[in-house]
């Protein structure tokens, strides 16, 4: 099992970063390993959205989306190939002027064993490129 929980304070609208988490059919376009989306459903509060990743291995995912717009997106696995558990949220808060305070959270665990070194890289050191990857496509 992998936690791993990132702030960071970024020169971004939290509206506009708040679109750009909930756009879950553009990842592909912007996030690193994520080969393909389907948004299985998806309204103003809730998505089921099948992610597609090659990272070391090809695999496909379910996750249940909660929304709060602007403030909060988490989320609960619902079925995968891979995960026996992914949970984890994007917490934004409005600092005025354009400011937004992020915080995002990860929980997962494989259904396999997974060197700690592989966890460390999904959670730890890829982290702060994804997060970056939602910040510079937010600003488009």
């Amino acid at each position: 099992m992998a936690n791993a929980t990132r702030t960071e304070v970024v020169d971004v609208d939290i509206n506009k970063l708040y679109a750009t988490i909930v756009d879950y059919a553009k990842y592909p376009e912007f996030v690193d390993g994520v080969s393909g989306i389907k948004v299985l459903s998806q309204n103003d509060t809730s998505a089921k959205v099948e992610y597609s990743l090659n990272m070391i291995k090809s695999f496909k995912y379910i996750i249940n989306t909660k929304q709060e717009k602007p403030t909060r997106v988490s989320w609960t696995l619902d079925s995968g190939d891979l995960f026996k558990k992914n949970d984890g949220e994007w917490k934004l808060k409005d600092l005025g002027n354009g400011k937004t305070e992020v915080t995002y959270s990860l929980d997962i665990d494989f259904k396999m064993f997974a060197p700690s070194s592989i966890l460390s890289a999904l959670t730890e050191k890829n982290l702060p490129v994804m997060m970056n990857s939602f910040f510079k496509r937010a600003k488009i």
